[in-house]
């Protein structure tokens, strides 16, 4: 009884299984057939027959066909490639052309189109042997053809696979996109000088056409005259401003100034006059982005390179090692922010670039692919000028030298007058620049003169006589280094025999004086006063040689005492 009963649960568990499988199983297939194609009821009804020639499996096969056949100004068939279901059947064939015209025209002037970029398979699957792109192997069923702005909006031109029935998937423009050809062809068509160009040289000469070959020269030098009458504006216009900040801010923005106003008249020209084919499109625009951007970001720095200055002169003054400390410190902190401001207006700039001309979208897996050997290569090729990045902000920081500093580097007397991003500007004693790398500068013992205090102990040497009075020459040196204004610490003095050969002995006195450069001075006017009065009072201190006539010792006097009786005695021989 009991296995009877059991039967029937066992009969309904398997169906239902069988039943799951088969709706499992189906529900995939249509999820997998959406990746692949999107399904239509009919397609372009109005249009009639596609041309037998025509090939559309494919995106690069649509694009080749649609840019064949609208060179040709076949735009009846070039409208079989546009998806025209939404316009009414009894409207798509004339609407079709004008539609396909107006999309040739855009996409030579909006964006250059190249059908060998597009992909070459029927299921548009991303190819990539490497492995490290997470799409790779995944069909589409669209794809990107074109994305064009149009008042700050942006508006995709795209391309999908659609399959009507049991018919083989074709690839045509989408029908979102073809809705948006006449708003894209009134921002991107023709301009109102085109009008006026004879037919005879629209004609395509190379990669751009014959008219273009003779304007672009003519724009250009147009955009020169413009450039070049700003710059010489600018320059008026900083010789009518008194002198000053503001002067040396006017003569300093002339050039990107002048570059900003060619970018702007270039725009406008662009959009509002003549408008090329997109090769030479695209090419200005990166051009005027760069541009534009580089000419923003050097009127900041030059802005902030103003503002340094101002503050330098107010708070600072001439930069010498007799500013206080804290005048010094604050210096070098301004130029360690100067240093952050220009990289990071570097990097906003570089971003903003990249980020207008899209390489980001277009490049962007390329680069994170070859991220890692990118990396190795900037690292071996700016070696050297990393070092000195990194050097800059390390002395920034630790501060081992600050602005104004005096430092004895090499066996020069400099001041520290600019520390850059890859260099450090020295000034030496005689006015000269030494521009010396920041890693070769930390690479190398310094002295800092100035690190804790500008004081220095200066001495002056004089090699005198045996018989000079060493207690005399020490007050006069007293008095002399007291006299000088720069030395300090008058119980400090000293004065002492340092030396002694057999002729001559040497005297070194010492004096502390508030600074080393006017220390210099100190000790020059010190040994000045001693040798003038050494010469005047006692010349008979100065250093001699002396020549030795007889190897005899005449200092104990017998030789002399023998000399003279023997001569005596051989005198008073021939009177015997």
């Amino acid at each position: 009884m009991q296995k009877n009963s059991s039967w029937p649960v066992w009969v309904v568990l398997v169906f239902t299984l069988v039943v799951s499988s088969l709706g499992m199983a189906q529900t995939q297939g249509n999820e997998s057939e959406e990746k692949r194609w999107l399904t239509i009821e009919a397609l372009n009804t109005g249009l009639g027959d596609a041309p037998e020639e025509l090939r559309r499996m494919s995106p690069r096969e649509t694009i080749r066909s649609f840019l064949t056949y609208t060179e040709d100004e076949d735009y009846a068939a070039a409208a079989h490639l546009l998806n025209l279901n939404d316009i009414d059947p009894d409207e798509q064939q004339a609407r079709g052309a004008q539609l396909a015209m107006q999309l040739a025209e855009v996409l030579k002037r909006g964006e250059w189109l190249d059908a060998s970029n597009m992909s070459g398979r029927q299921d548009a699957a991303i190819e990539d042997p490497s492995g490290q792109n997470p799409q790779a192997g995944e069909p589409r069923h669209n794809i990107e053809l074109a994305a064009l702005k149009v008042k700050g909006q942006a508006y995709d031109v795209r391309v999908g696979r659609y399959r009507v029935g049991q018919d083989d998937p074709v690839w045509l423009v989408m029908s979102g996109s073809v809705s948006s050809i006449p708003l894209l062809y009134e921002e991107y068509g023709p301009s109102i000088l085109e009008r006026y160009i004879p037919e005879r040289l629209k004609s395509s000469f190379g990669i751009l056409k014959a008219w273009e070959w003779l304007a672009i020269p003519i724009f250009l030098l147009t955009i020169g005259l413009v450039g070049v009458a700003t710059y010489y504006l600018v320059g008026l216009v900083a010789r009518c401003l008194p002198s000053g900040a503001s002067t040396i801010f006017a003569d300093q923005i002339g050039v990107p100034v002048a570059l900003i106003a060619m970018s702007l008249v270039t725009q406008t020209l662009l959009e509002y006059v003549v408008s090329f084919s997109a090769i030479a499109t695209t090419t200005f625009r990166v051009l005027l982005i760069a541009v534009m951007a580089w000419g923003a970001g050097t009127i900041a720095l030059r802005l902030v390179d103003t503002i340094m200055l101002r503050l330098t002169r107010r708070l600072v003054g001439e930069i010498d090692d007799t500013k206080p400390k804290d005048q010094r410190r604050l210096l070098t902190s301004l130029y360690a922010l100067r240093r952050i401001i220009i990289l990071v207006t570097v990097i906003a700039v570089s971003v903003y670039v990249l980020s207008q001309i899209q390489l980001f979208e277009t490049l962007g897996l390329s680069l994170l692919a070859s991220a890692s050997v990118l990396a190795v290569l900037v690292g071996i090729a700016g070696q050297a000028m990393l070092g000195n990045i990194l050097s800059s902000f390390q002395l920034s920081l630790a501060k081992p030298i600050r602005i104004g500093d005096l430092v004895m580097f090499e066996g020069q007397w400099c001041y520290v007058e600019g520390i850059f991003y890859t260099f450090i500007r020295l000034r030496v004693w005689d006015e000269r620049r030494l521009i010396v790398p920041v890693t070769y500068f930390v690479s190398k013992p310094f002295e800092n003169l100035s690190v804790k205090s500008s004081k220095l102990y200066r001495s002056v040497e004089l090699t005198l006589h045996l018989n000079a009075d060493i207690a005399l020459i020490r007050d006069k040196f007293l008095a002399y280094a007291e006299e000088e204004e720069s030395v300090i610490e008058h119980h400090k003095l000293l004065c002492y025999v340092t030396g002694q050969t057999g002729t001559a002995q040497t005297i070194t006195c010492y004096l502390m004086t508030s600074d080393p450069m006017a220390g210099w001075t100190a000790e020059m006017n010190v040994r000045e006063k001693l040798m003038a009065f050494i010469r005047d009072h006692h010349p008979e201190w100065w250093p001699r040689d002396i020549m030795v006539i007889s190897h005899e010792d005449i200092a104990r006097g017998d030789g002399q005492v023998q000399r003279s009786q023997k001569v005596d005695s051989s005198a008073e021989k021939p009177s015997e």
